[in-house]
């Protein structure tokens, strides 16, 4: 690699061993883009493409997400699988201009970069609780009934697919993340994993952030620095002076935003105390909600970032988990999610809340990744398809039709901006399979897919 500025040249891999061996995985970096050293052949100018998903648990207050049913009746409780389907005025089938809720207000800003996509179905294997294939097989890759001798229609899930195409330069193929900081394990692995190695082998997700920090980043073994960014920056400075003056600018960014990390871990563990000193009525065990899915968000978003995988996902929180959690900052006083969408008459206002910051919590993410520039003029969003959902169109219902969907990035692959409605019974599989070729792995169908989604195809 050759500097603009001074002439000199630098690998990538050498600049990241002059930070004293610290495994600390940097950014994208136009510096390290030249083909002029021919030694470094690992370094490239295509930014990689990623695929990543922000999941919504037990469902969400329709009337709050979805456009034109804002006057719809709040349901009665329905103990399984229900099609409840909404009778008042509805979009036609087809692609319509996007209209944001009060629940997706705060997606304005990225409007242009996202769609709506509604009348996706899927269908409920009948054999466990409703909740029990509710993330578990969101993303499965076989159609209900396939898999004999199981409960559940799961096998290998879209995540690792897909990872076997752009995942295997990653030092992880695939990451796995869930803010369900519950330790009583009052529900099976289904309903707190999405992703699956195969029917029956869980890839479990990591609820720490701490030790998510630890197992990205690996630098906290040496106790005598209190900061990554001090270690790192520290043997780091005297090689960044090679760097153009654009790329200085985002390699300080980078430390900052590793730094604001563990500002954010150190905040967490100072509101733990102080809300215990101060005897304020909550579950001892769990870390304060907004911030705890603010970081597991950041982290994700810095793998992205960073190549230390192209594929994620994140649970914001745990299927059927009736122990009550604290909502710093949204809700008054503990509550269990799922107790509430049991009974929303009582409780609407508190669930149109949660599901406004959850969709708050993912547009904060979508616009952190908008600001991070990579090649070729493209931004990380512009390079990662991120998709938010919900494997339950209703918490109170249990319907498995008419999934709340929002689809944001993948600019030059997909068509966004809009608000696309699908005939009924079109199935969840005919968007994981246009998100698939989208990414360039090509195949005839995907589960029980019966097509692609033409009308978000680019």
């Amino acid at each position: 690699m050759t500097n603009k500025t001074n002439g000199s040249t630098v690998s990538r891999r050498r600049f990241i061993a002059g930070t004293g061996g610290v495994a600390l995985s940097l950014p994208w970096l136009e510096s390290f883009t030249s083909r002029s050293n021919a030694s470094d052949s690992s370094d490239t100018s295509a930014p990689a493409q990623r695929l990543a998903f922000f999941y919504l648990p037990n469902g969400i207050v329709r009337r709050g997400f979805f456009p034109g049913e804002g006057d719809r009746p709040l349901p009665a409780f329905a103990g399984q699988n229900n099609v409840w389907r909404f009778e008042g005025k509805v979009a036609p089938v087809g692609t319509h201009p996007l209209t944001l809720t009060p629940t997706l207000a705060p997606l304005h800003t990225m409007r242009d970069r996202v769609s709506l996509i509604t009348g996706m179905d899927r269908i409920f294997q009948h054999g466990t609780d409703s909740h029990a294939q509710c993330a578990s097989c969101f993303l499965t890759s076989v159609a209900p009934f396939e898999v004999e001798n199981s409960a559940y229609p799961l096998a290998r899930t879209l995540d690792h697919i897909v990872a076997d195409s752009i995942g295997q330069t990653t030092p992880y193929s695939t990451l796995e993340l869930s803010c369900n900081d519950h330790k009583n394990n009052i529900e099976s692995i289904y309903f707190d994993n999405m992703s699956w190695y195969g029917t029956g082998h869980v890839a479990p997700s990591m609820r720490n952030p701490r030790n998510v920090y630890d197992r990205l980043f690996g630098t906290r073994a040496n106790t005598r620095f209190r900061n990554i960014t001090d270690l790192a920056l520290g043997n780091a400075r005297r090689l960044q002076q090679r760097l153009s003056n654009s790329d200085q600018q985002k390699f300080d960014e980078y430390f900052e935003a590793i730094r604001t990390i563990e500002k954010r871990m150190d905040r967490i563990d100072s509101m733990k105390v102080d809300l215990t000193a101060a005897g304020i009525e909550r579950p001892a065990e769990h870390l304060p909600r907004n911030e705890y899915i603010h970081l597991m968000g950041d982290l994700l978003v810095t793998a992205l970032q960073t190549g230390l995988t192209n594929v994620g996902t994140l649970m914001v929180g745990p299927e059927r988990w009736t122990t009550p959690t604290n909502w710093e900052g949204i809700l008054d006083k503990p509550h269990s999610h799922h107790g509430m969408t049991h009974n929303p008459g009582q409780h609407l206002e508190d669930l149109l809340k949660l599901d406004r910051f959850h969709v708050s919590a993912w547009a904060r993410l979508l616009e952190k990744m908008d600001g991070i520039e990579e090649a070729n003029g493209t931004t990380l969003l512009d390079n990662t398809i991120f998709t938010l959902g919900a494997g339950m169109g209703d918490g109170t219902t249990h319907q498995y039709n008419d999934l709340p969907l929002v689809v944001a990035g993948g600019k030059g692959k997909l068509k966004l901006g809009s608000h696309v409605h699908c005939s009924t019974g079109t199935p969840l599989a005919n968007l994981w399979l246009t998100q698939m070729h989208a990414l360039g792995i090509k195949s005839d169908s995907y589960a029980d897919s019966t097509g692609m989604l033409a009308a978000i195809q680019a």
